[in-house]
């Protein structure tokens, strides 16, 4: 039986860089799908093309409208491949508008020198937390087995006093379990709610605009993982005029950097 991560993304190739595909009710969110969902969709159109070189390094989109509920196509063009790297234009449309575009950079990953300068958090034991006060529309979450060490789902019922910070510190993996790859990845890299939430304790409107996901792993880390969770750290730096931006990491076994994402969301008052 597929998993529904791999039903949400499946895409049926038309030939030329052209794939159809559809909205998958698991992965619903306040409106239209989850939009890690949507962006691991788009890698994917990627993947699947038979001109595709190496494994992703980079993706961004840019979420230019709701995707509705139901079909949609997926139309990828290369712009340019040079030696080891390759570059991306994919659009998603749905009624003859595009709702969601993006870039991606492929590449072909070489053996040089690693460093990495940023921490890890600590391997602190992480305890479930009820998502609660949200439409029961929104199922994405119960796609994930989330273990919040720091800054779990605010209880929209029963709101605390507003923190200092937006941070959170969390295991995550797919529910039910499923081995990691750059296009779980992707989603998972999209799986922090909006910090705002954090921020105020109480359910205010928002939604990503642009989502810029960093791969710093390649396919046999991801691979090595396995089925099990991952330690994710989000923050925002910055509220104001309607709009703030989220930052994330995402860590593997051994203290090893998975993946960074930053994004721009707007909210409303």
């Amino acid at each position: 039986m597929s998993h529904p991560f791999d039903a949400a993304i499946a895409l049926r190739p038309r030939g030329d860089g052209v794939f159809d595909g559809a909205t998958h009710a698991g992965y619903a969110n306040m409106v239209g799908p989850f939009g890690g969902i949507t962006a691991s969709t788009l890698l994917h159109a990627v993947w699947l093309h038979p001109q595709r070189l190496g494994e992703p390094l980079a993706l961004t989109v840019n979420f230019a409208g709701p995707v509705v509920e139901g079909p949609f196509r997926v139309t990828t063009r290369a712009l340019r491949t040079n030696r080891s790297t390759q570059h991306w234009h994919i659009e998603l449309e749905q009624g003859g508008e595009v709702a969601a575009s993006a870039s991606a950079v492929f590449g072909l990953r070489r053996d040089t020198w690693t460093a990495t300068e940023i921490v890890p958090p600590p391997l602190a034991q992480g305890a479930p937390v009820p998502v609660k006060g949200l439409s029961p529309r929104v199922a994405w979450p119960q796609r994930y087995d989330m273990q919040f060490v720091k800054g779990g789902w605010p209880d929209f019922d029963n709101p605390q006093a507003e923190p200092a910070d937006s941070h959170s510190e969390l295991w995550i993996r797919d529910h039910p379990p499923r081995p990691l790859d750059a296009l779980a990845l992707a989603a998972i890299c999209d799986a922090f709610y909006p910090r705002i939430f954090r921020r105020r304790q109480r359910f205010t409107p928002a939604g990503t605009m642009t989502l810029s996901t960093y791969f710093h792993a390649d396919a046999a880390a991801l691979a090595a993982q396995g089925t099990r969770a991952v330690l994710g750290r989000a923050r925002a730096q910055h509220f104001g005029g309607g709009y703030f931006d989220q930052t994330a990491e995402v860590w593997g076994d051994g203290g090893r950097l998975l993946a960074v994402s930053h994004q721009l969301v707007y909210f409303k008052e």
